[in-house]
């Protein structure tokens, strides 16, 4: 389906993606928050993700089809959204280290994008929202009780692999890629250090993960994930409420 997309055009799908597939991630915790004011808060925040995927299919909606086509009807290879917000759940812990990863990166590249990117200048406010509820929480569980830092620590290690393709440049979008990896080190290694937790030291780019999501190679939950979302709107092709 992308090929036929316009280079200018294609260079805000995975802006797209990336939320939609966040969107629906966050949305996983409806009735298993670990309290009634974080289940509201993560899907206020999915929601807010979802919004912004649906501004950016909007815009593409001429070359790609209606919203609903281009998140439901498209295969795991054509999706551009990076490998980290694709990854499970896993417990709190690990969601909230999952966010504080993305958002520390998605804020300040909207922020960038704004002044020539009008869907990235609606969404600047609610990323920066998005940014502070992760950081509020890391700080929480890292200097929280001995199994909290434990998970917290736990999630950080194991995430710490995908960050690195969140930095490879995205063709079209005009970005200083470096000047914002070193905003997105300085934040996350400043909450890492206020909340006692340890920077991880292994490798942000690898042969697998630098740059592979954003080419259409995805992760194994991934695939699970995508046939989960697409269940409905694929077993009933052409319905409307």
């Amino acid at each position: 389906m992308t090929a036929t997309v316009p280079p200018r055009a294609l260079a805000t799908l995975p802006l797209g993606d990336d939320a939609l597939v966040l969107s629906h991630r966050l949305g996983e915790w409806a009735g298993h928050a670990p309290v009634l004011e974080e289940e509201v808060a993560l899907a206020n925040i999915a929601l807010d993700l979802l919004g912004q995927a649906r501004a950016v299919y909007a815009e593409l909606a001429e070359v790609l089809g209606s919203e609903d086509e281009i998140a439901f009807l498209r295969e795991e290879r054509e999706f551009r959204n990076c490998q980290l917000v694709e990854q499970p759940n896993g417990d709190f812990a690990h969601t909230i280290v999952r966010q504080l990863f993305f958002s520390s990166y998605q804020q300040p590249l909207h922020a960038h994008l704004a002044p020539s990117l009008p869907l990235a200048a609606k969404a600047v406010r609610e990323t920066a929202y998005h940014r502070d509820h992760a950081e509020q929480w890391t700080l929480r569980l890292g200097d929280g009780t001995e199994e909290s830092h434990a998970r917290t620590q736990r999630a950080a290690d194991a995430l710490w692999r995908y960050t690195g393709e969140l930095f490879q440049p995205i063709e079209g979008l005009d970005v200083p890629w470096e000047e914002l990896e070193e905003e997105w080190s300085a934040t996350v290694g400043d909450v890492f250090a206020r909340a006692g937790l340890t920077v991880p030291t292994g490798p942000r780019r690898d042969a697998w993960s630098a740059g592979a999501g954003r080419e259409g190679v995805h992760t194994e939950p991934f695939g699970r994930m995508l046939a989960e979302m697409q269940h409905l709107h694929r077993s009933h092709p052409g319905a409307t409420w």
